[in-house]
């Protein structure tokens, strides 16, 4: 059936590791076996949940960010997306009020709550909880006045004994109603490494996809839930205007290369663009005809050994950057681009040689965190003065760049520039500063030359 309303649920944590990420997938995975039409969305800079969003739903999933784009922006995003949708499924961020600093709510879960109105779930770890729970729970639905917590799913429960000990510590204490318990099972969770989850494609597979939904469908009221985060369908925002493909653009992606966000490339494709998919690990070289290349961020120091491997690749992306092609790169595309990977090991892989340093992967965290960069004379697509926004989370360094590289950046944030190729370790959010997209798709029609 069809609601007349949208059920728009947040499912928020009380930190980072409370279970968000299997817990929001099994409500997806769930609803869409019941046959509704599922709309996915992650709150904050990430890549790597949405393609469980996607996985379960069938749909691409959006990230909604109040630090890198407006209100207005992520309402439009919402409503764009949830024209055509039956339910909607918001995974939070971190803890649901950890977000840009600990004095606001900027880039919080709980700032896109508010914004679109909707019904937060907080997923509890009660692995080691009892009557305190009910503290958590309560301290959680009290902190901020304009936000209220809906209900309530406890993760990690020992059993239906523990379950009713919680529950009934939450009833006597507590204004959100419990909506039921995930149980404490090593085959629901989700392996992880460096940047965080594995991508869905490596790690969810159908079994395990019907596991979660079974799970959920046993151990919550999801019936309760939709009649509680029933909220009046979004105003249908304008649509973005579409012009006709004008031009075809590379898009890397393939188990190196698989962070972006999908704003970005909807962003491309109403702007005239093509976007052709291509591998650097397993192809030739770049698809045919192209006239611009974007490498998105990824894995590539796990994949360092077939990159390095396939030199046709290697070699055609560095001669369409000699003849001047456009190339934007970001993070893992930037290391592709640069002269080697210098693996944990201290294994060295040669890689495009367009940028003369080499990246040096390491066992800590080298940058993480929101970001701003303002653009200069040099940036090509993002104008002097103008400032766009993005993130960084990476577990490498470059070598310095030597000083006749281009920059493109001013102030902290690094870019660089040789011919029309810019990369930096910031992922940006197109939507941001749509400056950027469009003049990057006029210079790949005006410059735009193909593989040769």
């Amino acid at each position: 059936m069809r609601y007349a309303a949208l059920p728009t649920i947040v499912v928020a944590g009380t930190h980072s590791g409370a279970g968000k990420t299997t817990i929001a997938t099994a409500i997806m995975a769930a609803l869409h076996r019941r046959g509704l039409r599922v709309q996915g969305f992650k709150t904050g800079p990430d890549f790597i949940d949405p393609s469980f969003h996607a996985a379960a739903t069938g749909r691409p999933s959006y990230n909604l960010d109040g630090w890198m784009l407006s209100r207005e922006t992520n309402i439009g995003i919402f409503s764009r997306a949830t024209q055509d949708a039956d339910a909607a499924v918001i995974e939070g961020v971190m803890g649901l009020f950890d977000g840009k600093d600990g004095a606001s709510l900027s880039g919080t879960t709980a700032e896109i709550a508010i914004w679109l109105d909707a019904a937060v779930i907080l997923v509890l770890d009660a692995s080691a909880m009892a009557g305190s729970a009910a503290a958590v729970v309560h301290g959680f639905d009290t902190l901020i006045p304009e936000l209220s917590i809906t209900g309530v799913v406890l993760n990690r429960v020992a059993g239906e004994g523990h379950y009713e000990y919680l529950r009934r510590a939450l009833a006597a204490r507590c204004r959100p109603e419990p909506i039921g318990y995930v149980p404490r099972d090593a085959a629901l969770t989700l392996p992880e490494r460096h940047l965080g989850l594995h991508m869905a494609a490596e790690s969810l597979t159908a079994e395990r996809l019907d596991c979660l939904a079974e799970c959920v469908e046993r151990h919550l009221d999801l019936d309760r839930l939709l009649r509680l985060s029933a909220r009046p369908r979004p105003v249908a925002v304008e649509p973005r205007v579409q012009h006709p493909p004008r031009v075809r653009i590379g898009i890397a992606r393939d188990a190196a290369f698989c962070f972006y966000y999908q704003d970005n490339l909807d962003l491309l494709r109403s702007l005239g663009a093509e976007l052709v998919e291509f591998s650097p690990i397993s192809d030739g070289a770049p698809p045919a005809d192209i006239a611009g290349l974007y490498f998105g961020g990824g894995y590539p120091e796990l994949h360092a050994a077939a990159l390095s491997a396939n030199t046709s690749m290697r070699s055609a992306v560095a001669a369409f950057v000699a003849r001047n092609g456009p190339v934007y790169a970001e993070c893992g595309g930037f290391m592709y681009l640069c002269q080697e990977i210098v693996d944990g090991a201290g294994q060295n892989w040669p890689m495009a040689g367009v940028f003369p340093a080499k990246v040096r992967m390491q066992n800590r965290l080298a940058k993480l965190g929101y970001t701003e960069v303002e653009g200069n004379r040099e940036s090509l697509w993002l104008p002097s003065g103008v400032r766009a926004r993005g993130h960084e989370f990476r577990y490498s360094t470059a070598d310095p760049m030597p000083p006749e590289v281009t920059r493109t950046y001013s102030g902290a944030s690094e870019g660089y520039r040789v011919r029309r190729a810019c990369g930096s370790y910031v992922h940006l959010h197109f939507l941001s500063c749509p400056t950027l997209a469009e003049r990057f798709v006029a210079d790949c029609a005006a410059h735009g030359i193909g593989p040769g």
